[in-house]
């Protein structure tokens, strides 16, 4: 193929108006593909307007017929013509850039892809769609044939209307029909034709009524249509543009402004600042939003061109819009009783005579209502007392607890301060007892609140919950004392009349062991069955391997680790029901330090199991028939046994 390269430009029209090739963007490092007019630059068709490309990518027109723009290995654009015959492109007179086949039939035309820009002659159909060039708004403009008619679009979500061709009282009206579905310019008006090409309407936006002016319809980044002529070196605008009104655009103030006639831009009156926070949201079920008054007397761009929501009242209006998530704004028109919500809005139309919608605008719950800024403090009142209820309450909990701490701890006596020189001496000395001081055992003791006795050496106070058994033979005693003690840690012979040995204690650690490395109690009914008593359950965990079931899930301890094992076997070897399995508190710390090996502990017997479970089933039937808390006392007897002392 060959060409003339013209600065980019490397095909032009016969008449010489018109050009196709690259054009430098306003970042002059970038290109457009693009068919312009050579006179005045003007820019009528873009290939990849949102796309610009580098000046080292390429326009390739392949044998294939598909003409198409590469940017770095990929396609920013095709006309995706492959294999159709295409054997020709060709840029008419008319600014139409064509890709013909050897037939001479027509396979694609800029025409019927737009931009943002309509040529004389240029039909405009349904089904296409102007779009404005991105600008400084982020607010994009689109213009469509729609139901019969020719309307501009404003890029909320979802889209707004606000203007519509059959309702500008600019128009001609030729013939009444069911509605357009082209519209093409000539010469000095825009003429609109139904599907059998019969003109409706007709819209003269110039007094020049030359059949050879060229016109370019301009769809801007403000959401105007204007028409300009093309002429020579040379291009004027016309004074009619689309709409009318300043104010009738969405975007001609920022959001919630309200527009006056001027282009005047104003807050409204009872809104202290337009800026109103962040509109709630529907993922937000907490925060329904408020409704803030705009004011009376105002209207909306989109208005005119969309159904009301419905037909209610002020109330009912309202309600409507807080019931609905998505809903921004609402208008309310008194005369008819029709209710308009909006998801998104622009700017609001002024107006200086009577008439107009109550405009109501939602925010976040920190917003007001009813026309008053500070409304939404009425909604969060209860909410404030409440909180301030609770935060007065919970100071004076901890000032309550401050002061009964210090009043209890007044009554601790003084701990007697020794000597220091005695203490020296005293530890000082090899082979002596550790000593503890005053404080640890008044500690200890819970301020020496239980007496077990006296000695010699003076009072003896209870530490632990577990006392000393003292070892009698039956010939030395004939007396059976009532059994006393927290159950389910005493063992089985307790219980089973059988005699009391030294083993008796090691069930009572081991099964504290085994509380300790499962983090609860050895029977709670408030867990299924298989697991209600957890001796019965860790041996069956144990022998189904699974250790990980026994330890207590809040100890960051890998069931993996060697000591977590030793532990639970050392633990299960205590509570044998058999005492004479049950290994020696020397042999448990042996085990315990890992001195001497821990082989498997043998299957538990279910007698523990059952003696607790009906133990604790006994429990709740006396407290029931009671009516308090059971003492935990046992009527079975215990032969030639003397316990150390009240618990």
């Amino acid at each position: 193929m060959n060409w003339i390269d013209n600065d980019g430009l490397f095909l032009v029209s016969n008449n010489t108006n018109f050009a196709f090739g690259f054009m430098t963007t306003q970042d002059v490092t970038l290109f457009l593909l693009a068919v312009i007019h050579k006179g005045t630059s003007t820019v009528i068709w873009s290939a990849n307007r949102d796309s610009p490309v580098e000046n080292s990518d390429s326009f390739v027109f392949d044998d294939s017929g598909n003409a198409y723009l590469q940017s770095g290995g990929s396609e920013v654009w095709s006309s995706y013509t492959a294999n159709k015959g295409v054997s020709e492109m060709e840029l008419l007179d008319s600014g139409n850039l064509i890709l013909r086949g050897s037939d001479g039939s027509l396979t694609w035309q800029s025409f019927s892809h737009p931009t943002d820009t309509l040529l004389t002659n240029q039909e405009f159909t349904e089904g296409m769609k102007l779009v404005n060039s991105p600008g400084s708004n982020n607010l994009s403009y689109s213009l469509e044939i729609k139901s019969g008619d020719l309307i501009l679009y404003a890029g909320f979500q979802p889209q707004q209307p606000y203007w519509a061709m059959g309702k500008d009282n600019r128009r001609t009206i030729n013939k009444d029909g069911d509605g357009i579905v082209s519209a093409t310019l000539t010469a000095n008006s825009w003429r609109f034709f139904d599907k059998n090409k019969v003109l409706l309407w007709q819209f003269i936006f110039s007094q020049d009524t030359r059949a050879n002016a060229t016109w370019v319809v301009v769809l801007g980044d403000d959401g105007f249509i204007t028409f300009t002529l093309l002429q020579g070196g040379s291009s004027g605008a016309s004074s009619v543009r689309i709409p009318q009104d300043q104010c009738s655009r969405p975007a001609a103030c920022d959001p919630y402004f309200v527009c006056y006639t001027g282009n005047k831009c104003q807050c409204p009156p009872s809104l202290p600042s337009c800026k109103l926070g962040t509109f709630p949201s529907c993922n937000n079920s907490k925060d329904p939003g408020d409704l803030v008054n705009a004011g009376d007397g105002l209207s909306y761009s989109a208005i005119g061109y969309v159904q009301p929501f419905s037909k209610t009242d002020l109330n009912g209006c309202r309600d409507s819009c807080l019931r609905n998530c998505s809903c921004g704004a609402m208008f309310f028109e008194s005369s008819s009783g029709n209710c308009f919500l909006f998801d998104q809005i622009g700017s609001l139309q002024g107006s200086n005579e009577d008439g107009g919608y109550v405009s109501y605008i939602k925010v976040s719950g920190t917003g007001g209502s009813d026309g008053n800024p500070g409304g939404g403090d009425k909604k969060r009142f209860p909410f404030i007392v409440i909180i301030i209820i609770v935060t007065i309450s919970v100071i004076f909990g901890l000032l309550y607890t401050g002061f009964i701490f210090h009043r209890k701890s007044k009554k601790l006596p003084e701990s007697p301060k020794e000597s220091s020189d005695e203490d020296n001496f005293l530890e000082g000395l090899s082979g002596m007892p550790i000593r503890f001081s005053y404080k640890d055992l008044q500690t200890a003791t819970n301020d020496f609140s239980v007496k077990l006795g006296q000695g010699g050496f003076g009072s003896v106070y209870q530490v632990s919950d577990f006392g000393l058994a003292k070892l009698m033979t039956r010939e030395q005693s004939h007396v059976f004392t009532t059994l006393r003690g927290t159950r389910g840690y005493l063992a089985p012979e307790w219980i089973t009349n059988y005699a009391i040995s030294e083993k008796s204690d090691v069930y009572s650690y081991g099964m504290v062991l085994l509380e300790i490395i499962g983090g609860r109690k050895n029977y709670d009914p408030a867990e299924s069955l298989e697991k209600s008593h957890f001796p019965s359950y860790a041996f069956k965990m144990m022998e189904e391997g699974k250790l990980k079931a026994i330890i207590d899930a809040k100890l960051k301890i890998d069931e993996e680790d060697e000591r977590v094992g030793i532990a639970i076997k050392v633990a299960l070897w205590c509570i044998q029901d058999d005492m004479y399995l049950r290994p020696s508190m020397t042999k448990v710390v042996q085990m315990l330090e890992r001195v001497s090996p821990v082989p498997p502990p043998p299957t538990a017997s279910q007698l523990g199991s059952r003696l607790d479970s009906s133990f604790f089933k006994s429990i709740g039937e006396e407290g029931t028939s009671s009516g308090g808390p059971s003492d935990c006392n046992s009527n079975a007897y215990l032969s030639a046994v003397r316990l150390s002392g009240p618990r």
